[in-house]
């Protein structure tokens, strides 16, 4: 029975990135405002890598040298897997598409947070086998799905104020950013070690540096002169909003 309430609880976490879908495809924005929520969407990446990081840094780093030492073999595990998140999406990214490469962005972009949530996924299906229905697992499903919220404005953001941006393609990345939760969800429950979870937090760090370049890029060339100073508060002010919403 257990396993059904994993389900459905990871299920509302995953879908649950649909509820920014209507802000972000909603009205056009001028160049302006698309550069500074840009800003605050890489914010929040931001935030993403140093929350997964601290997930692994809790598996690699063991105490064994005076409280500072890390596992060898976890270390390894996560370096590779860091670097093979990095390198597919570099791959990836210099494929040659028919979709603008803003649109393109979008979809790297999911995947690296579709990473991110396998994880958190897999967690909650982990936990739930262990402990069962018990508050912690509701408060866990709540932080979750507030982080979730969040993420849908990353995937979209690097095709605000584009005119001819495809919705369906934009909502086929918000899935492709929730639907692994669903997966980890499920495959937690049965199976979950830390080197399963170590080789998904690399790759969704590796994944989501990745995509953070280009959108840095992207800002700081059209936010130029006295407006950079802006950018880096909206930067700023993602980060923030990330590690608020990450205290629920």
């Amino acid at each position: 029975m257990e396993f059904y309430v994993v389900l459905i609880l990871s299920t509302i976490m995953g879908l649950s990135i649909f509820v920014s879908y209507p802000l972000v495809i909603h009205g056009r924005l001028s160049p302006k405002t698309s550069t500074y929520l840009n800003g605050f969407a890489i914010g929040i990446l931001i935030f993403l890598i140093a929350d997964v990081f601290s997930d692994a840094a809790s598996i690699m780093y063991n105490g064994s040298l005076y409280g500072y030492g890390s596992s060898f073999p976890y270390d390894s595990e996560f370096i590779l897997a860091l670097i093979a998140g990095f390198g597919i999406l570099h791959v990836a990214s210099r494929a040659s598409g028919k979709e603008p490469e803003m649109a393109r962005l979008s979809v790297l972009i999911a995947v690296g947070i579709g990473l991110q949530n396998l994880t958190e996924g897999l967690v909650l299906g982990s936990i739930l086998f262990q402990i069962g229905l018990v508050g912690i697992t509701f408060v866990l499903v709540l932080g979750f799905t507030i982080q979730n919220i969040t993420e849908g404005f990353p995937i979209g953001a690097p095709t605000l104020g584009t005119p001819d941006r495809s919705r369906i393609l934009l909502a086929a990345a918000f899935m492709i950013g929730g639907l692994p939760t669903i997966i980890g969800g499920a495959a937690g429950y049965y199976f979950n070690s830390p080197s399963f979870n170590l080789i998904f937090d690399g790759l969704a760090v590796g994944a989501i540096f990745y995509i953070i370049l280009p959108m840095f890029r992207s800002i700081f060339l059209k936010a130029g002169g006295p407006a950079a100073g802006s950018a880096y508060i909206s930067v700023f002010m993602g980060f923030v909003v990330g590690l608020i919403v990450n205290l629920v």
